[in-house]
């Protein structure tokens, strides 16, 4: 079972590559773009990393969305449901990296659940 740590970080923004130059000249993460996806990725020196989404109708400003690590998205998504809490996005294919799936807590908190193509074992 992985350790359900915070492994990816999604902080929407209106200008990717402009996020990408301010965080990594505040904080001096390494940026890498991916132009296809107009996204970025962060890669903090320790710890989780991130990326940077288009703000859009589905990454609004302000709507920062953890990923945490799981085993098994679709079990932890019925959970959620059991649990009182609302399935936003079904167990969905990043192509090539890995599966996401987005929740609402019953307070009304989305996050995200993520399972990795080649999984790192200390998640």
């Amino acid at each position: 079972m992985s350790k359900r740590n915070v492994v990816h970080v999604e902080i929407p923004a209106k200008d990717v590559k402009a996020a990408g130059q301010f965080y990594e000249s505040l904080f001096g993460w390494k940026i890498s773009h991916e132009e296809a996806l107009n996204y970025a990725l962060w890669e903090p020196v320790e710890g989780p990393g991130g990326g940077f989404p288009q703000v859009d109708e589905e990454y609004g400003v302000g709507e920062i969305l953890i990923h945490i690590a799981s085993d098994d998205i679709d079990a932890d998504l019925s959970m959620v449901e059991q649990l009182g809490g609302k399935v936003l996005k079904p167990k969905t294919e990043i192509p090539g990296i890995g599966w996401y799936g987005v929740f609402q807590d019953p307070t009304g908190n989305q996050l995200a659940l993520y399972t990795s193509m080649n999984p790192n074992p200390n998640q």
